[in-house]
């Protein structure tokens, strides 16, 4: 089989084991999910979901955020790690949607990633999942499950998403990488991946049930 036909393959496994698809973040306003993403770097969703509910209600918009003192800030995602840097991002962030876009989270790949701390991990979760465009996010379990069934063999998150860009239909990417996290969370864990269970494990390249 083709890398493009393997992909297809997932596409469609994946989907009938993980219909919904949705993102583990909670946010209701697309300033909200590219905060909790940002949060996310080097921390569990499900730890960010419980800073958020607080962060959110002091500071419900971008104008709030924009005139936070970092202090304040730093104090309330401090569970999240690398508390400092992540505060400074998120007010400054705000200060330069204001000043640049109007008060709006942009839309494009190079408005997004001007921001500070938003690299393209996190402008294409945006891009998807607040705009609807096709994207991939290179999510460590979407890197680790990709290089596993052969479709990628790299670790470089840039050159992970230039090739998925490659095999995957644009209408079914973000959805993808979705599934991917899901899956790489609850069957091919990376310490422990468990093959039996897997929806994959027929054309997987490193499947011990590989027919």
């Amino acid at each position: 089989m083709t890398k493009k036909e393997i992909a297809a393959l997932a596409v469609r496994a994946l989907k009938k084991e993980y219909p919904g698809a949705l993102c583990s973040l909670d946010y209701k306003t697309p300033l909200e999910l590219l905060i909790a993403t940002r949060l996310s770097a080097q921390c569990t969703d499900a730890r960010v979901n419980l800073v958020t509910p607080e962060l959110f209600a002091k500071y419900p918009d971008v104008h709030a955020f924009a005139n936070a003192l970092p202090g304040d800030v730093e104090n309330i995602v401090r569970p999240c790690g690398f508390y400092r840097m992540k505060a400074a991002d998120i007010v400054n962030m705000c200060k330069m949607i204001i000043g640049r876009f109007g008060g709006e989270v942009p839309g494009t790949m190079e408005e997004l990633t001007s921001l500070p701390g938003v690299g393209r991990k996190t402008a294409n979760l945006i891009l998807g999942d607040v705009f609807g465009k096709p994207a991939v996010v290179t999510d460590t379990h979407v890197i680790r499950i990709t290089n596993l069934l052969g479709l990628v063999d790299t670790k470089a998150p840039e050159k992970v998403e230039e090739e998925l860009r490659k095999l995957l239909d644009p209408a079914e990417s973000n959805d993808f990488c979705h599934r991917c996290v899901l899956h790489g969370r609850a069957v091919c864990v990376a310490r422990r991946p468990d093959c039996e269970r897997c929806c994959m494990s027929d054309f997987c390249k490193n499947s011990p049930n590989k027919n």
